[in-house]
């Protein structure tokens, strides 16, 4: 087994023409479309493969899975067409960066991308009608430590061809790190939400204290609660607005993301979750007024454990930038014990990519968060809520339940909003220049009708 042998670095060789190629000369080497795998085969699935080079020049093989044998598919430079700007390289087997898959998921004339694997254990999906956006990754190590987060690396994937009806594809991976190898079993179902069948086998070289199972990663450069010192004509960046989290005590969270003007990170401990995600609830083109990136096309992405999961806690990390190019925002489940080595450590989940979360019950969701000055040292928050439960309801009984670590909090208000249809809650919250812990929700006598709002403002 790999993960009984030292680690071996991956290979990063390449032909001298192209180990400096910049990103402009990368993103002119495309794959043919006419030379996909299972072209012209009627089958519901195809299979395009990306180059080496630029930031991607570890090698990677892939394998096709027909009648119970696995065949390597060989690199062919007639395969890809290549800019003029590339340098000229003699052909050798180079293997392949990663690849991506296709189906005819918005039209049935039209093989749509459907996901992407590329760059260490990363991968993205998108559902029908939609555009990529956050990323998943196959396994996170000693994330936010000081000595440094460890980047394990998918080596290697073996492609089942599909069957002629098939509405589902299966991928196999082998991760490997120093730390630990890992094997996964995907099953990719593509449509108005694609959901990933994940199930996943971990071998740890040694105890991994900081293991993230699930991991995710987005981009917020800021919205409504989150707009200091930004000079810009749209009124929100960002490919995710929050973290939903639904916790083993059957209750929801709902955490707006921000971008810190400091490292944040936060834990949310639990027991068996019932599932967390970086969500994008604003769908409005209005609240972005981004023609050409169409965040309100980005999808959501939804991790739903299968089995018991024990102790540990949802890891939010938040960390500060000032472009939308990086990814600053990161959620996983890190277990409560250490992954033992020389073990084995299983876990199956289903990864929802989509428009929304499933929804475990009727509650009211927070759809947008809204927070300014309201004269000196004060915040004012104005928290808008949606969800059928809402209508038609007696406002004389809704009531708006605020709570605060560290402030006082005043003007609770509760009342209708017309424009969307739910309910608007806001308050105002003493502030001193120190993060504060705010916790807020809609109730009708004892029954609450909202998720809960969780919140850290800071400074």
């Amino acid at each position: 087994m790999i993960a009984s042998k030292p680690f071996e670095a991956p290979d990063e060789k390449l032909p001298g023409g192209l180990k400096d190629l910049d990103y402009d000369q990368y993103r002119s080497i495309r794959f043919l479309p006419e030379r996909a795998l299972w072209r012209g085969k009627n089958l519901p699935f195809e299979a395009q493969f990306f180059h080496r080079g630029f930031f991607y020049k570890n090698r990677v093989n892939i394998f096709e899975v027909a009648g119970g044998k696995a065949i390597e598919i060989k690199y062919r430079k007639a395969d890809f067409s290549f800019g003029e700007k590339v340098p000229a390289f003699e052909e050798v087997d180079l293997g392949f960066a990663g690849f991506r898959i296709h189906a005819p998921m918005n039209r049935p004339d039209y093989y749509d991308e459907v996901c992407v694997f590329l760059g260490a254990s990363y991968f993205r999906a998108v559902a029908k009608g939609q555009t990529y956006g956050l990323s998943a990754r196959g396994l996170s190590i000693d994330t936010g430590e000081a000595k440094g987060e460890e980047f394990p690396l998918f080596k290697a994937f073996w492609l089942e061809r599909p069957a002629p009806a098939a509405t589902s594809m299966v991928i196999h991976a082998l991760l490997d790190s120093k730390s630990c190898a890992a094997s996964y079993r995907f099953t990719v179902r593509p449509g108005e939400t694609t959901v990933f069948d994940v199930e996943m086998s971990v071998y740890p070289r040694v105890e991994m204290q900081r293991a993230g199972l699930a991991p995710m990663t987005s981009m917020f450069l800021y919205g409504p609660n989150d707009r200091n010192d930004i000079d810009d004509f749209r009124p929100s960046v960002h490919d995710s607005d929050g973290l939903a989290i639904f916790n083993g005590k059957g209750e929801s969270l709902w955490r707006p993301l921000s971008n810190p003007r400091d490292l944040q990170i936060s834990t949310f401990q639990d027991l068996n979750p019932r599932g967390f995600g970086l969500m994008q609830r604003e769908r409005n083109f209005f609240a972005y007024q981004d023609i050409e990136s169409s965040f309100e096309k980005r999808p959501s992405l939804w991790m739903e454990p299968i089995g018991d999961w024990g102790e540990g806690g949802v890891v939010l990390f938040e960390i500060p930038t000032k472009e939308e190019v990086h990814d600053n925002i990161a959620a996983f489940w890190r277990p409560k014990n250490p992954l033992h080595a020389k073990g084995e450590h299983n876990y199956t989940y289903r990864l929802h990519w989509g428009p929304d979360s499933p929804k475990p019950h009727s509650l009211a969701r927070f759809t947008r968060s809204g927070i300014g000055a309201r004269g000196e040292d004060a915040r004012l928050f104005v928290l808008d809520v949606v969800g059928d439960n809402l209508k038609g309801i007696d406002p004389a009984g809704v009531k708006g339940v605020v709570t605060a670590e560290k402030s006082e909090v005043k003007n609770i208000v509760t009342q209708p909003n017309p424009y969307t249809g739910g309910w608007r809650l806001s308050f105002q919250c003493q502030v001193k220049g120190e993060p504060i812990e705010l916790r807020a929700f809609l109730t009708e006598g004892d029954k609450p009708l909202s998720e809960v709002w969780v919140y850290r403002w800071a400074p």
